[in-house]
């Protein structure tokens, strides 16, 4: 408990000087900000031991996503494109050709772009 208290103090210093530089509180408000800080402390304290377990989770939701989201703007890209020929309508086609590569885009980044985050998030 007084590594905790250690580090609540330090942070708490830390984020003192750098707010007392930019913004007069008062005491009430300094009680507050320790609350906050001591709050968020014990939140974040026990999480670490799941830490990489939530990173590589949320990554991979991540690359899902976007992934959904690339073949949706393709889709639509197609069948803009489709609906130009069909109306002869420049306008159309090359709305529809940007859509399908901007899709294409984003499937490729879900794909290669995205897992490639894993290695650049530190990892407890």
């Amino acid at each position: 408990m007084s590594k905790l208290t250690a580090t609540l103090d330090r942070a708490t210093e830390a984020v003192h000087d750098k707010v007392a530089t930019y913004i007069p509180m008062s005491k009430a408000s300094k009680i507050a900000k320790m609350f906050v800080l001591a709050f968020t402390l014990m939140m974040v304290m026990p999480m670490q031991a799941h830490a990489a377990e939530f990173i590589t989770e949320a990554i991979d939701i991540l690359g899902i996503v976007i992934i959904a989201i690339g073949g949706g703007l393709g889709i639509w890209g197609v069948v803009n494109l489709l609906e130009g020929y069909g109306n002869d309508n420049p306008g159309a086609k090359s709305q529809g050709i940007k859509q399908l590569m901007a899709g294409l885009g984003l499937i490729l980044l879900g794909i290669f772009a995205i897992p490639q985050l894993e290695t650049l998030l530190p990892t407890a």
